[in-house]
């Protein structure tokens, strides 16, 4: 008999509903590493597109640019963010990231908060 949890990786920290890359309309999101108080994810958003405008009660963001150019807007501030460049989300502040490239934007995103479910973003219309 095999021990089924011997052979457990990182992404075994995630819950099960969470374990799978997203593709909402603008790209994808793939879940890399979690734990009690932070995920990390992988973020890819198409040239042209954005995700909605939203805030987080509980937890901040920091996002590191791989690739491409992210035109971030927090809290009304727009700031280019280029290649291995990063910029920090404080929790309570609304926040959009676009893609006015015209090469694939990907991004390593770490949340981190007391409390990271989906059910603390609050999305403004766009």
């Amino acid at each position: 008999m095999s021990d089924t949890n011997s052979n457990s990786s990182s992404k075994d920290t995630l819950p099960p509903s969470d374990n799978e890359t997203r593709t909402p309309p603008y790209g994808s999101v793939e879940p890399l590493d979690a734990g009690e108080r932070y995920c990390i994810n992988r973020i890819e958003i198409k040239p042209g597109e954005h995700m909605s405008t939203q805030m987080h009660y509980h937890r901040s963001e920091h996002w590191i640019v791989v690739s491409g150019t992210a035109k971030v807007i927090c809290d009304g501030k727009e700031t280019l963010v280029m290649q291995n460049q990063s910029t920090y989300v404080p929790m309570n502040t609304a926040h959009r990231v676009e893609n006015p490239g015209v090469i694939p934007l990907v991004m390593i995103e770490v949340q981190n908060g007391e409390y990271l479910g989906d059910d603390d973003i609050i999305r403004f219309d766009d």
